[in-house]
């Protein structure tokens, strides 16, 4: 579990993040979503330190991460999976090398160890014979698996999701979805995905918040966004044809 409190974050005289307070639960899928600026991205990276908060509180479980020293937060990283909006993989190294990346900078393991987990990964997303591919020669969609066999690598209890579905067509969007929905199932990770993807917010949506202007204006599940009043809210979602097809069938 994560949880903030009042956290505030500004950049000169724009204040970007006002007071957002919120619980990310382990085992399930939590979704931040909202328009372009409104500052899903700048709190994503507040949580994980890459900005420091001006004001407010992140508790990992009962670690408080705001006054935690270097030495405190790289131990902490080691338990965080990224998985980058654009897979992020290095173009130089195999399919395999990228998923032994972080277990070679963090893991103590033998060489044997780290390729059994390794293979064990991308085995988990069914890429069991990429190994010595090299990302050039893969799909999107493939890339995006290789990034979450990457992410798991160091079995993490907490998972960080960026526009995983970007550039992707809708079928492998929903390949994605699953697979990010069944690893956190299965593992019990505390999941946050930022998406502007409706369909993932309808697939996957356990725990949804909707930030607005740098402010946390609705919170609910994907049953829960159908029924709100909310205008902000329903205006960004029923912006897609697929969202107002749905809307103009209940």
């Amino acid at each position: 579990m994560i949880r903030i409190a009042d956290i505030n974050k500004s950049f000169g005289e724009k204040h970007v993040l006002k007071g957002i307070t919120a619980t990310f639960e382990a085992g399930k899928t939590n979704l931040i979503i909202g328009q372009s600026g409104s500052g899903k991205t700048v709190l994503t990276k507040c949580i994980v330190g890459l900005h420091s908060v001006d004001s407010g509180q992140i508790h990992y479980g009962d670690k408080d991460f705001i006054v935690m020293d270097f030495k405190e937060k790289k131990q902490l990283r080691q338990e965080i999976g990224m998985l980058f909006q654009g897979g992020a993989l290095f173009d130089s190294l195999t399919v395999e090398e990228n998923v032994l990346f972080p277990l070679s900078m963090f893991s103590d393991q033998s060489m044997s160890e780290k390729r059994d987990r390794a293979n064990f990964c991308l085995n988990r997303v069914k890429l069991d014979n990429a190994n010595k591919l090299f990302p050039a020669e893969i799909s999107g969609g493939m890339k995006k698996r290789v990034a979450i066999a990457r992410a798991m690598a160091m079995n993490p209890k907490y998972l960080f999701c960026d526009e995983p579905n970007s550039g992707l067509d809708p079928q492998t969007s929903i390949v994605i979805d699953n697979l990010i929905k069944e690893i956190t199932d299965e593992y019990n990770m505390t999941t946050v995905v930022i998406t502007h993807d409706m369909n993932s917010v309808m697939e996957i949506g356990d725990n949804i918040i909707f930030i607005y202007k740098g402010e946390k204006w609705w919170e609910g599940s994907n049953e829960d966004i159908l029924k709100t009043e909310n205008k902000e809210i329903n205006d960004f979602v029923y912006a897609s044809k697929y969202m107002r097809r749905l809307k103009a069938a209940k």
